[in-house]
Protein backbone atom coordinates (compact mmCIF):
# COMPACT_ATOMS: atom_id res chain seq x y z
CA UNK A 1 0.00 0.00 0.00
CA UNK A 2 0.96 3.63 -0.45
CA UNK A 3 -0.38 5.46 2.60
CA UNK A 4 -0.63 9.14 3.47
CA UNK A 5 -0.18 9.68 7.22
CA UNK A 6 -1.64 13.01 8.35
CA UNK A 7 -0.43 13.56 11.89
CA UNK A 8 0.98 16.71 13.54
CA UNK A 9 2.66 14.84 16.39
CA UNK A 10 6.08 14.34 14.78
CA UNK A 11 7.16 11.36 16.90
CA UNK A 12 3.96 9.40 16.22
CA UNK A 13 4.10 10.28 12.52
CA UNK A 14 7.67 8.94 12.31
CA UNK A 15 6.70 5.75 14.16
CA UNK A 16 3.75 5.13 11.85
CA UNK A 17 5.82 5.78 8.72
CA UNK A 18 8.62 3.51 9.96
CA UNK A 19 6.20 0.75 10.94
CA UNK A 20 4.46 0.85 7.57
CA UNK A 21 7.83 0.84 5.83
CA UNK A 22 8.96 -2.21 7.78
CA UNK A 23 5.84 -4.00 6.54
CA UNK A 24 6.78 -3.22 2.94
CA UNK A 25 4.40 -0.30 2.44
CA UNK A 26 5.21 3.27 1.37
CA UNK A 27 4.23 6.07 3.75
CA UNK A 28 4.26 9.81 3.12
CA UNK A 29 3.69 12.20 6.01
CA UNK A 30 1.79 15.49 6.22
CA UNK A 31 1.60 17.57 9.38
CA UNK A 32 -1.32 19.78 8.36
CA UNK A 33 -4.66 19.26 6.69
CA UNK A 34 -3.79 21.81 4.01
CA UNK A 35 -0.70 19.78 3.06
CA UNK A 36 -2.72 16.57 3.01
CA UNK A 37 -5.14 18.10 0.50
CA UNK A 38 -2.58 18.86 -2.20
CA UNK A 39 -0.66 15.64 -1.58
CA UNK A 40 -3.80 13.48 -1.86
CA UNK A 41 -4.83 15.27 -5.06
CA UNK A 42 -1.38 14.84 -6.58
CA UNK A 43 -0.70 11.21 -5.60
CA UNK A 44 -2.99 8.15 -5.94
CA UNK A 45 -2.79 6.86 -2.35
CA UNK A 46 -4.35 3.54 -1.36
CA UNK A 47 -5.38 4.86 2.06
CA UNK A 48 -5.14 7.93 4.27
CA UNK A 49 -4.56 7.79 8.04
CA UNK A 50 -5.99 11.09 9.25
CA UNK A 51 -5.63 12.61 12.71
CA UNK A 52 -8.58 14.74 13.82
CA UNK A 53 -6.79 17.32 15.98
CA UNK A 54 -4.65 19.12 13.41
CA UNK A 55 -3.44 22.74 13.32
CA UNK A 56 -5.35 24.84 10.81
CA UNK A 57 -7.76 22.61 8.90
CA UNK A 58 -8.80 19.81 11.27
CA UNK A 59 -9.24 16.19 10.22
CA UNK A 60 -13.01 16.41 9.75
CA UNK A 61 -12.74 19.46 7.49
CA UNK A 62 -9.81 17.91 5.63
CA UNK A 63 -11.85 14.80 4.88
CA UNK A 64 -14.84 16.88 3.79
CA UNK A 65 -12.59 18.92 1.48
CA UNK A 66 -11.07 15.75 -0.01
CA UNK A 67 -14.49 14.39 -0.89
CA UNK A 68 -15.53 17.75 -2.33
CA UNK A 69 -12.48 17.50 -4.63
CA UNK A 70 -13.55 13.99 -5.72
CA UNK A 71 -10.69 12.32 -3.86
CA UNK A 72 -12.27 9.04 -2.71
CA UNK A 73 -9.21 7.39 -1.18
CA UNK A 74 -10.31 5.42 1.92
CA UNK A 75 -9.83 7.48 5.10
CA UNK A 76 -9.07 6.01 8.51
CA UNK A 77 -9.49 8.56 11.29
CA UNK A 78 -6.92 8.17 14.05
CA UNK A 79 -7.66 10.21 17.17
CA UNK A 80 -7.89 10.36 20.93
CA UNK A 81 -11.47 11.61 20.64
CA UNK A 82 -13.63 8.58 21.36
CA UNK A 83 -17.07 10.08 21.90
CA UNK A 84 -19.86 8.60 19.81
CA UNK A 85 -20.68 12.05 18.39
CA UNK A 86 -17.09 12.38 17.15
CA UNK A 87 -17.22 8.99 15.45
CA UNK A 88 -20.53 9.83 13.81
CA UNK A 89 -19.18 13.16 12.62
CA UNK A 90 -16.07 11.51 11.19
CA UNK A 91 -18.10 9.01 9.20
CA UNK A 92 -20.59 11.66 8.07
CA UNK A 93 -17.80 13.88 6.71
CA UNK A 94 -16.69 11.05 4.40
CA UNK A 95 -14.45 8.90 6.59
CA UNK A 96 -14.46 5.13 6.20
CA UNK A 97 -13.20 3.95 9.60
CA UNK A 98 -12.28 5.32 13.01
CA UNK A 99 -9.52 4.11 15.34
CA UNK A 100 -9.04 5.57 18.82
CA UNK A 101 -5.65 6.29 20.40
CA UNK A 102 -3.91 4.48 22.03
CA UNK A 103 -4.13 1.74 19.44
CA UNK A 104 -2.50 -1.50 18.35
CA UNK A 105 -0.33 -1.14 15.24
CA UNK A 106 -1.42 -4.64 14.15
CA UNK A 107 -5.05 -3.49 14.28
CA UNK A 108 -4.20 -0.37 12.30
CA UNK A 109 -2.64 -2.52 9.57
CA UNK A 110 -5.62 -4.88 9.53
CA UNK A 111 -8.06 -1.97 9.22
CA UNK A 112 -6.03 -0.46 6.37
CA UNK A 113 -6.00 -3.78 4.52
CA UNK A 114 -9.76 -4.08 4.96
CA UNK A 115 -10.31 -0.54 3.67
CA UNK A 116 -8.18 -1.17 0.58
CA UNK A 117 -10.03 -4.43 -0.15
CA UNK A 118 -13.36 -2.60 -0.03
CA UNK A 119 -12.20 0.33 -2.14
CA UNK A 120 -13.55 0.85 -5.71
CA UNK A 121 -11.62 -1.24 -8.20
CA UNK A 122 -11.05 -3.95 -5.61
CA UNK A 123 -7.60 -5.47 -5.72
CA UNK A 124 -7.26 -9.20 -6.23
CA UNK A 125 -6.11 -11.07 -3.10
CA UNK A 126 -3.23 -12.53 -5.11
CA UNK A 127 -1.30 -11.08 -8.05
CA UNK A 128 0.12 -13.29 -10.80
CA UNK A 129 2.47 -12.86 -13.75
CA UNK A 130 3.07 -16.20 -15.40
CA UNK A 131 4.07 -18.59 -12.62
CA UNK A 132 5.21 -15.70 -10.41
CA UNK A 133 2.64 -15.04 -7.65
CA UNK A 134 2.43 -12.46 -4.90
CA UNK A 135 0.03 -12.11 -1.96
CA UNK A 136 0.13 -8.46 -0.77
CA UNK A 137 -1.86 -9.05 2.42
CA UNK A 138 0.17 -12.05 3.59
CA UNK A 139 3.43 -10.51 2.30
CA UNK A 140 4.43 -13.72 0.49
CA UNK A 141 5.71 -14.45 -3.02
CA UNK A 142 6.23 -17.65 -5.03
CA UNK A 143 7.72 -18.83 -8.31
CA UNK A 144 5.61 -21.86 -9.10
CA UNK A 145 5.33 -23.74 -5.80
CA UNK A 146 8.60 -22.38 -4.41
CA UNK A 147 8.23 -19.56 -1.90
CA UNK A 148 10.69 -16.67 -2.30
CA UNK A 149 12.14 -14.83 0.67
CA UNK A 150 12.06 -11.08 -0.05
CA UNK A 151 12.98 -8.06 2.03
CA UNK A 152 10.29 -5.44 2.63
CA UNK A 153 11.63 -3.15 -0.10
CA UNK A 154 12.17 -5.99 -2.58
CA UNK A 155 8.58 -7.04 -1.99
CA UNK A 156 7.30 -3.47 -2.48
CA UNK A 157 9.19 -3.12 -5.77
CA UNK A 158 8.01 -6.49 -7.05
CA UNK A 159 4.43 -5.53 -6.21
CA UNK A 160 4.77 -2.39 -8.36
CA UNK A 161 5.90 -4.55 -11.29
CA UNK A 162 3.18 -7.15 -10.76
CA UNK A 163 0.40 -4.61 -10.70
CA UNK A 164 1.46 -3.52 -14.21
CA UNK A 165 2.86 -6.63 -15.93
CA UNK A 166 4.01 -6.15 -19.50
CA UNK A 167 4.33 -2.37 -19.08
CA UNK A 168 7.64 -0.57 -19.33
CA UNK A 169 8.06 1.43 -16.12
CA UNK A 170 10.52 4.29 -15.77
CA UNK A 171 12.84 4.53 -12.78
CA UNK A 172 10.77 7.47 -11.55
CA UNK A 173 7.56 5.42 -11.70
CA UNK A 174 9.23 2.67 -9.71
CA UNK A 175 10.54 5.18 -7.18
CA UNK A 176 7.07 6.69 -6.83
CA UNK A 177 5.55 3.27 -6.25
CA UNK A 178 8.03 1.77 -3.81
CA UNK A 179 9.71 4.72 -2.04
CA UNK A 180 8.29 7.73 -0.22
CA UNK A 181 8.25 11.26 -1.61
CA UNK A 182 11.24 12.33 0.50
CA UNK A 183 13.58 9.86 -1.21
CA UNK A 184 16.33 11.30 -3.38
CA UNK A 185 15.40 10.31 -6.92
CA UNK A 186 18.96 10.86 -8.17
CA UNK A 187 20.08 7.67 -6.47
CA UNK A 188 20.61 4.42 -8.40
CA UNK A 189 18.60 2.54 -5.77
CA UNK A 190 16.09 1.24 -8.36
CA UNK A 191 18.85 -0.42 -10.38
CA UNK A 192 20.29 -1.94 -7.22
CA UNK A 193 16.96 -3.41 -6.11
CA UNK A 194 16.08 -4.69 -9.57
CA UNK A 195 19.40 -6.57 -9.42
CA UNK A 196 18.44 -7.97 -6.01
CA UNK A 197 15.07 -9.11 -7.40
CA UNK A 198 16.68 -10.83 -10.38
CA UNK A 199 18.89 -12.80 -8.00
CA UNK A 200 15.80 -14.08 -6.18
CA UNK A 201 12.90 -14.34 -8.65
CA UNK A 202 14.72 -15.05 -11.93
CA UNK A 203 18.20 -16.56 -11.81
CA UNK A 204 17.49 -19.46 -9.40
CA UNK A 205 14.67 -20.54 -11.75
CA UNK A 206 16.45 -19.99 -15.04
CA UNK A 207 14.18 -17.07 -15.95
CA UNK A 208 14.69 -13.57 -17.36
CA UNK A 209 11.38 -11.92 -16.58
CA UNK A 210 12.75 -8.53 -15.45
CA UNK A 211 13.88 -6.85 -18.66
CA UNK A 212 16.01 -3.73 -18.93
CA UNK A 213 14.60 -1.29 -21.49
CA UNK A 214 17.58 0.87 -22.29
CA UNK A 215 17.04 4.58 -21.83
CA UNK A 216 13.60 4.03 -20.32
CA UNK A 217 13.44 1.65 -17.35
CA UNK A 218 12.32 -1.93 -16.72
CA UNK A 219 9.51 -4.30 -17.68
CA UNK A 220 8.17 -7.47 -16.07
CA UNK A 221 7.40 -10.02 -18.79
CA UNK A 222 4.74 -12.55 -17.85
CA UNK A 223 5.87 -15.32 -20.21
CA UNK A 224 9.64 -15.01 -19.81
Amino acid sequence: MRVLVVEDEAKLARLLARGLGEEGHVADVAGRGEDALWMAKATPYDAIVLDVMLPGLDGFETCRALRACDVWTPVLFLTARDEVDDRVRGLDTGGDDYLVKPFSFAELLARLRALVRRAPGERPPELAAGDLRLDPAAHRAWRGDVEIDLSAKEFALLEVFMRRPGETLSRQQLLDGAWDVAFDGRSNVVDVYVRYLREKVDRPFGRRSLKTIRGVGYRLQEDA
